[in-house]
């Protein structure tokens, strides 16, 4: 399958842990740019997980498999809008070279970068707390055998602990402003 990528055309793929920041930057991403008449699709991890992929569990494998899919996802969504978004939190280096090779050109790894501290203490969801009394078994960052990798080397970093949502979406639309594939 071809699919022909207009020069601002993006996908950001939106990596940190949980509690981090991503779905709170994508939508307020998606804001901005549809005001500049700009289309933007949001593919949300929880929401991805709830609807498409509830089979796949929390394994390694699971959580690659989910990745992998969400890549092939964008492809199709990239026919449709200007911008995709992906908020996930994609804890595996090799699983976002996969997606940048699915995706190709127009892939752009954006790091929301939150300490493990920080997180906890946001837990907007009360997923830590559940994750540490052992609740929720296999939970990215807290489990030994479900590590987070932090990029190496991401297209854009987005520090939660140090930027406002604003600066962090500024980024953002300033890199779809200047970008060129």
């Amino acid at each position: 399958m071809t699919f022909f990528i207009m020069n601002d055309q993006r996908v950001y793929w939106l990596t940190g842990l949980s509690g981090s920041g991503k779905s709170t930057i994508a939508e307020a991403f998606r804001n901005q740019v549809m005001s500049q008449g700009k289309s933007v699709s949001i593919l949300d991890g929880d929401t991805i997980r709830a609807k498409l992929h509830r089979h796949l569990d929390f394994s390694v494998e699971a959580i690659k498999e989910n990745n992998r899919r969400i890549a092939q996802l964008c492809c199709e969504e990239m026919s449709e809008f200007d911008y995709v978004v992906v908020a996930v939190i994609s804890p595996f280096r090799e699983s976002r070279l996969v997606s940048r090779e699915i995706i190709g050109n127009a892939y752009c790894e954006v790091y929301v970068r939150a300490s493990l501290d920080a997180v906890k203490k946001r837990d907007p969801k009360g997923l830590y707390k559940k994750a540490l009394a052992g609740e929720i078994p296999n939970f990215i960052g807290i489990a030994p055998e479900v590590p987070y990798e932090p990029p190496l080397t991401p297209d854009i970093t987005l520090d939660t602990e140090s930027m406002s949502v604003g600066e962090c979406v500024g980024v953002l639309v300033s890199h779809s402003q200047d970008a060129v594939i």
